[in-house]
């Protein structure tokens, strides 16, 4: 039972539910309105003619009953006359007349079945024809009829003294109108089920539609959950909101797993990067220990000791730099900085470098000030990292080129050097972390592969990017900054 009542719970027994409610609520309220506007009409209508049949009677009834002969039932049924009026009135309006005294006694009736009968009306209608003029409504007459019909009175007025001399009542012939009525219900319930049907069919169909894809995300959360990413959604060849979100929803399923893939690559590369200056400090240092390494050699061992345990601090400072990078927001207080005189300093910074190297430097800076929005120390610190590892892999003897043009309202800045080219399908690895080239690793034996990935952060929290391009053997890279307005 638990169960049963849980499904009933779900998304597509909601709709479906609200959806056939809202169907019911809607022909309700149509049928309502429509039979109590539609009837209220028509027995209007009814009581109007039927009102206008009575007061053309009680115009012909008046000559009889204006001399007083005919005041008593007696005389006034035993007038053939007077009853072969009443009867083709009745016939051609489709209604029973019943002539009364102004205490309501049945003079005369055109309805047989109260022939022979002593017929009163009801006090409290009478009374109120007389008063009113006229009085309308359904009633039984007192049990006189199984069901309630309408019935019309209007008084009868002898011309010459102004005096009510009776009173004329029109009964409608049969429920007529109530058993059409009675149909209409019939065939607004029959029409009302089929409509419900319809709509619980469609409801149903749509329901499941929009339903479907949803239980897919479940299940693929679930899968995504237990580290499976390969997962992805059906678009069903939809161009909604639902097509849109199996659309989203495999795109977030392409970063999650691009995302757990770099998680993975950057834990093998970082044991990697550990692993390797941790094993040569733990080798050395035993060998030392345990007098494996002659004592002459000692110092030469240290010494390698030291410079690993150098890198490997490094290695962990570049990291928690980058960790601090991605929270940062250099653009949220607006500032501003000469890029011509950052890029200066970097120059100077890395003179003896460059020197060590045999470089030229073409320095393309301009001497007016040319002012960018950001964080002078971050940007100064992609200028350097950028110019020392040009510099590092630079051919010795040949020119570094570092220049900065403005363009477009941006800043562009420029580094190039001339050494052996990057391969193309190299080029997008160039900016991951702990990516080095085998020659890099070769020859750059204290650099731990972040230099360039540091630069990629910064920039991107810079709302910038920055690209590279190398052949025949110029390597470029170049980024842009806004300028200050």
């Amino acid at each position: 039972m638990k169960r049963i009542h849980k499904r009933f719970q779900g998304l597509y027994w909601r709709q479906l539910f609200v959806t056939a409610g809202m169907v019911v609520l809607t022909l309700f309220l149509l049928g309502a309105s429509f039979f109590s506007l539609s009837y209220n009409y028509a027995r209007s209508q009814q009581s109007d003619e039927m009102l206008d049949r009575a007061q053309v009677m009680s115009r012909l009834s008046v000559d009889y009953l204006e001399s007083g002969r005919y005041l008593n039932i007696e005389n006034l049924q035993n007038d053939p006359g007077f009853q072969q009026l009443a009867s083709f009135g009745a016939t051609v309006s489709d209604v029973q007349f019943m002539i009364c005294d102004t205490e309501g006694h049945v003079l005369l009736s055109t309805d047989e079945n109260l022939s022979g009968k002593v017929v009163t009306m009801p006090e409290e209608m009478t009374r109120k024809i007389l008063e009113d003029g006229s009085a309308s409504r359904r009633d039984d007459l007192g049990g006189l009829y199984e069901q309630k019909r309408l019935v019309v009175g209007v008084p009868v007025v002898n011309r010459e003294t102004d005096q009510t001399v009776g009173v004329v009542y029109a009964v409608s012939l049969s429920t007529s109108a109530d058993s059409m009525w009675q149909g209409f219900v019939g065939l607004f319930f029959m029409t009302a089920f089929v409509v419900l049907m319809i709509a619980f069919m469609a409801s149903s169909i749509t329901a499941m539609r929009q339903v479907q894809p949803i239980r897919e995300m479940v299940q693929a959360t679930r899968q995504y959950a237990e580290g499976d990413f390969d997962v992805r959604m059906k678009d069903y060849g939809r161009n909604d909101e639902m097509g849109e979100l199996a659309a989203s929803f495999n795109n977030m399923a392409e970063t999650l797993q691009q995302t757990e893939r770099q998680r993975r690559e950057f834990i093998a590369n970082i044991s990697h990067e550990l692993k390797t200056p941790m094993t040569t400090i733990a080798g050395y240092t035993d060998g030392i220990l345990d007098g494996t390494i002659p004592p002459e050699n000692e110092r030469q061992y240290l010494q390698i000791i030291s410079d690993e345990s150098r890198r490997l601090s490094r290695l962990v400072r570049r990291m928690l730099d980058v960790s601090q990078l991605q929270v940062m927001d250099p653009l949220k207080n607006g500032s501003h900085f000469d890029i011509c005189e950052s890029m200066r300093r970097v120059l100077i910074s890395m003179e003896k470098k460059i020197t060590d190297r045999h470089l030229d430097v073409d320095a393309d800076i301009p001497e007016e000030p040319i002012l960018v929005r950001g964080d002078n120390d971050m940007i100064t610190q992609v200028i350097y990292n950028l110019l020392e590892n040009a510099t590092k892999f630079a051919r010795e003897g040949t020119t570094l080129y570092l220049g900065v043009t403005t363009i477009d309202g941006k800043a562009r800045v420029t580094v190039r050097n001339l050494g052996d080219t990057i391969p193309a399908e190299e080029l997008p690895l160039l900016f991951e972390r702990f990516h080095k080239s085998d020659k890099s690793r070769s020859e750059d034996k204290d650099g731990v592969g972040l230099g360039l990935y540091i630069v990629k952060t910064i920039l991107e929290q810079h709302k910038e990017k920055i690209s590279v391009t190398s052949e025949n053997g110029v390597t470029t890279f170049a980024f842009s900054l806004s300028m200050d307005a």
